[in-house]
């Protein structure tokens, strides 16, 4: 059974049952501690815990989750993966255990020819928490199970939570026993391989807090409902129904492994270690093609930089298999296709998809090869200094900073004679996880003020009346110091001040939150500094009391800076006029992928893999000025977000929406259609002006225009004009007449410069005898090392250095000509082929001095070129050279 009919199956045996069939959420997750959807039930945190009432009874949901805390586990045993999808069936406040084990038993051994998944009630297990004896009767009940077959665990396997405070409860887990191949008789507590649990019952009835481990944390007290939440793993489920031994082998896995084979010509299942590699690929590709697809793209931070590192892993594995040429052409699109019937959207965007993908790979292959020639540097300092193990610092170095692999680093450095000490680099790269873990642990801190928060988000959503107007009379709901709810707030207190209505905007879809102040009846003055949802539907405002004091309860006055709030509506709606110009000039593919706006100013992230021309940036700035021009309508309205995306609206990427009211925002009709919740001008005509001010890259196959909006971008305009008058009168010429006249001065500096050139060569040209005449024996070769001191470039010194190899005949002879070029100390190394005969390769001795030097170096064996940082260092360089050539043997 393939896997997308088993998620059909799923999916049409809970709707048939009365359950609202809810799409996946992305796998960004809502949650700021937590950088993915890491379980199914995560998106229904809000109406489980009671902050929102559920739209709907009961619901179920295929939902895709991405786990990377054992990421260096993945394809070393058959458990560990990083993207997987989970089936879920969740009741709020409607069935709770009997129900849930009711449908369980008669899905999962219902019949395949009337829909079930057709598993052998013999060979079914359960587990129940040890404490849950009505869990137990219910299976003995429902599913005729004996008692040996139902096995009662602890906390730390039969009690479910997420790990942070939240909702949690008791479980019940259902096995599948594989066969006495797989491992002994004695259901789970005995053995997990043999009996893999497929599906996880949560009985969610208990708020916790204060969670210390799996198994130690505070309950405070019962949910406002008890709901259910179930969780079943659907690889799993595929390759016990697939007759395959791991998730690995499926039918949305394994082509990518098949291509692999293909393209290195090993053979899965010959030998473990590439085996492991396979599984690697597999997996990364698989990940990667779903993290772009929800409009993550590689970075050096956060959720961009796990997908940097899941298909550099994959690229990495692929070259350990032998494959040198681009491998990412001949996985993505396998995995594309394997995926596509249970995610249609991956195919449609798989233009953009792959113009990222592909991109990272080509800046990985060029990171390779820089990262080589840093390791080669490293290798020559141990071997200088006589050792025979590359220090894992320089290892970590190479790993952390310029993203070379370990593996890579173990491979090359065995390739030069040295062992690598892979225990100092473990122990580095253990303190980067624990520092990474400290700083989660204070991100979960900072986040203990949800608890009083969501206390507040009891009492409903705040009211958001900014679309209308900006002033608003409400009273405080609630105010919060660090973790607490505290009454009251003194001037110079920095507190959260929770409103049940208020103007101001919450910073959400790239908008930038209001500035403006919140008075007390009394005449407090709170000064607002920032303006934050971090519980859905609360809007809690960062105040600074300038004056006098608030009490919670107090009678309050909201008000909106109306400069802020113009310039922040201008810049929100000259965002979507600019991501319609991209679109209108570059095609539909160019996405917008994230933004930030704020008064004055815009940025746009898209997906592109290329710098854009001038003529393409003047022609988006010319295009979205015309539609300023145009005076084009801006208008709203909420639909279901089905209506919406049939309706040709842009959703941003990342973003989660309300299923059934989203709000739409469009400019000119169909010409920018996006959802949105910011603050919008009436007419495009009220934008003013739209100015780009640069265009840059932000990762691989993204980029980054920036421009400045309204007043901002008039001031930019009369600042550039009053530049261009200063250049005119200073040149005196008239401004049309500037393009020609500069050209003109920088073709009189070019000749300049090339007379120059030419002076310089003949004066090098005429030091060339002094030079040779220092030649010195240094082992089996003759030498000349040259401090030719400040020169105008590299050239200058190349051109000497191959004179000088011309006028030493034909007996072994190396020339090392160092000097400083633009302040950097430069050393060009040339050999003639008696020295390359005698084992002096360029290239290497080109190391050697770059190494002393504190830089890099390389090139062909007969002349190669180092250089470094400290020029200072010049003569010990050429010393370390000779020394090199002196103790070569012949």
């Amino acid at each position: 059974m393939r896997t997308a009919e088993i998620r059909r199956r799923w999916l049409d045996f809970f709707a048939e049952r009365g359950h609202t069939v809810v799409p996946s959420a992305s796998l960004i997750s809502p949650d700021p501690s937590t950088l993915f959807t890491i379980a199914g039930m995560v998106p229904f945190i809000p109406y489980m815990l009671g902050q929102q009432a559920a739209p709907w009874p009961r619901a179920t949901s295929v939902q895709k989750c991405v786990r990377t805390q054992d990421i260096e586990e993945v394809g070393k045993t058959t458990r560990h993966g990083t993207f997987f999808q989970m089936n879920g069936n969740f009741s709020f406040g409607d069935y709770f255990k009997q129900g849930a084990i009711e449908y369980a038993w008669e899905l999962v051994t219902g019949s395949q020819a009337d829909g079930g998944y057709g598993f052998d009630p013999d060979k079914i297990w359960v587990t129940v928490y040890h404490e849950d004896d009505e869990a137990a009767a219910l299976w003995r009940k429902i599913a005729g199970l004996p008692d040996e077959r139902i096995q009662r665990r602890g906390k730390k396997d039969n009690f479910w939570h997420t790990g942070q405070p939240g909702p949690a409860g008791p479980c019940s887990e259902i096995y599948i026993d594989r066969g006495q191949q797989y491992g002994p008789d004695g259901g789970p507590v005995v053995d997990e391989d043999r009996f893999l649990e497929i599906w996880n019952l949560v009985f969610m009835q208990y708020a916790i807090e204060d969670v210390r481990a799996k198994d130690d944390f505070t309950v405070v007290g019962d949910l406002a409902q008890r709901n259910i939440d179930t969780g079943m793993g659907l690889e799993r489920v595929a390759y016990l129904l697939q007759g395959v031994d791991n998730m690995y082998e499926i039918d949305e896995v394994f082509p990518v492994i098949a291509a692999a084979q293909e393209l290195s010509g090993k053979r899965y299942g010959a030998d473990h270690t590439d085996d492991v590699r396979m599984r690697v690929v597999a997996d990364h590709v698989r990940s990667g093609l779903m993290l772009i697809g929800d409009g993550i793209t590689p970075s050096n931070e956060g959720r961009g930089y796990v997908l940097r590192r899941l298909l550099r892993r994959s690229v990495r594995a692929m070259r350990l298999l032998g494959v040198d040429e681009p491998a990412l052409p001949h996985l993505l699109p396998v995995s594309r296709d394997a995926m596509g019937a249970s995610y249609p959207d991956l195919v449609r965007d798989f233009d953009r998809v792959s113009r990222i993908a592909y991109a990272e790979e080509e800046a990985f292959r060029r990171t390779l090869v820089s990262g080589t020639t840093i390791l080669d540097v490293a290798v020559a300092d141990v071997k200088k200094a006589g050792g025979t193990t590359l220090p894992g610092d320089r290892a970590f170095q190479l790993h952390d900073t310029y993203g070379f692999p370990i593996d890579l680093t173990l491979e090359m450095a065995a390739e030069q004679g040295l062992r690598v000490d892979e225990a100092g680099f473990r122990d580095l790269m253990l303190a980067q996880r624990e520092r990474a873990r400290a700083d989660a642990k204070s991100k979960k801190g900072a986040h203990k003020a949800m608890t009083a928060l969501r206390g507040l988000a009891d009492a409903g959503p705040t009211e958001f009346t900014g679309y209308h107007e900006l002033g608003t009379a409400s009273t405080v709901r609630g105010i919060v110091r660090g973790e607490d709810l505290v009454e009251v707030a003194s001037e110079g207190d920095v507190v959260d001040v929770v409103l049940e209505r208020t103007p101001f905007y919450a910073e959400s879809g790239g908008q930038d939150s209001d500035a403006g102040v919140i008075v007390t009846a009394d005449g407090g003055l709170l000064e607002v500094l920032d303006v934050q949802k971090p519980v859905k539907g609360l809007i809690v405002h960062t105040v600074r009391v300038a004056n006098g004091e608030v009490r919670a309860g107090a009678e309050v006055s909201a008000e909106v800076d109306r400069e802020w709030r113009l310039g922040a509506r201008q810049a929100h709606s000259g965002t979507h006029v600019v991501h319609a110009a991209l679109r209108e000039v570059l095609g539909p593919t160019a996405l917008q992928s994230g933004s930030y706006n704020k008064p004055g100013y815009l940025r746009l992230d898209f997906a592109w893999n290329q710098a854009l021309s001038a003529q393409a940036r003047s022609e988006i700035e010319d295009v979205a000025n015309r539609a300023i021009r145009e005076d084009l309508r801006v208008k709203w309205q909420y639909m279901p977000l089905s209506e919406a995306r049939s309706w040709g609206a842009i959703a941003l990427f990342g973003e989660t929406y309300d299923e059934t009211n989203v709000r739409v925002v469009e400019i000119g009709g169909p010409w920018s259609r996006e959802l949105c919740g910011g603050t919008h001008v009436e007419h495009s005509s009220q934008i003013g002006l739209i100015a780009l001010t640069g265009e840059s890259s932000v990762g691989s196959g993204a980029r980054r225009v920036e421009a400045l909006v309204g007043l901002e971008a008039f001031h930019h305009l009369a600042r550039e004009r009053a530049l261009v008058a200063t250049i005119t009168e200073t040149l005196k010429t008239r401004p049309e007449d500037l393009p020609e006249r500069v050209a003109g001065l920088l073709a009189r500096l070019r000749e300049a410069e090339k007379e120059l050139a030419g002076v310089r060569r003949e004066r090098l040209l005429a030091s060339v005898p002094a030079v040779v005449a220092t030649v010195a024996q240094a082992g089996p070769a003759r030498v000349v090392a040259h401090d030719a001191g400040a020169v105008a470039s590299a050239d200058d010194l190349r051109t000497l250095a191959l004179e000088v190899r011309g006028r030493l005949g034909e007996e072994a002879a190396v020339v090392a000509v160092g000097g400083v070029a633009g302040e950097r100390p430069v050393v060009i190394v040339a050999t003639n082929a008696a020295a390359r005969e005698a084992g002096l390769k360029a290239g290497a001795l080109a190391r050697t001095a770059a190494g002393v030097l504190g830089g890099g170096g390389g090139g062909k064996d007969d002349v190669a070129q180092g250089g470094g940082a400290d020029p200072t260092l010049l003569p010990a360089a050429l010393g370390a050279l000779v020394g090199a050539v002196g103790g070569a043997r012949g």
